[in-house]
């Protein structure tokens, strides 16, 4: 996993990529709630650009993530989701908790 922060600090953007299912989904949640954890971002953007496909498995990883952020005064959004992962998105009714960007045209 890839990370970017904005110039001011209080955005941090991770770039998550392949598989989203039952085998990965755990080493990916740790990963995510790590780097989340010991930055403590104002704001943080999951971009999924590069994730192939994602099961209700990914939608944990994003409410574990919401929850965490948003007891500390941050945000979460999604972004860039491809086509497979954003039906899940859809379906989840996940954009009533939280920002789902604009997906990726194809």
């Amino acid at each position: 996993m890839k990370t970017s922060r904005n110039e001011d600090g209080t955005r941090l953007t991770l770039y998550l990529s392949g598989e989203i299912d039952h085998h990965t989904a755990h080493s990916i949640m740790r990963e995510v709630m790590d780097k989340l954890e010991a930055e403590l971002p104002r704001d943080c953007i999951l971009d999924m650009s590069k994730v192939t496909f994602m099961d209700s498995s990914g939608i944990a990883i994003i409410l574990k993530a919401y929850k965490l952020l948003n007891s500390t005064g941050g945000r979460i959004a999604v972004a860039n989701a491809q086509s497979q992962p954003q039906r899940v998105l859809d379906a989840s009714g996940l954009d009533r908790l939280i920002k789902i960007l604009a997906p990726l045209s194809e």
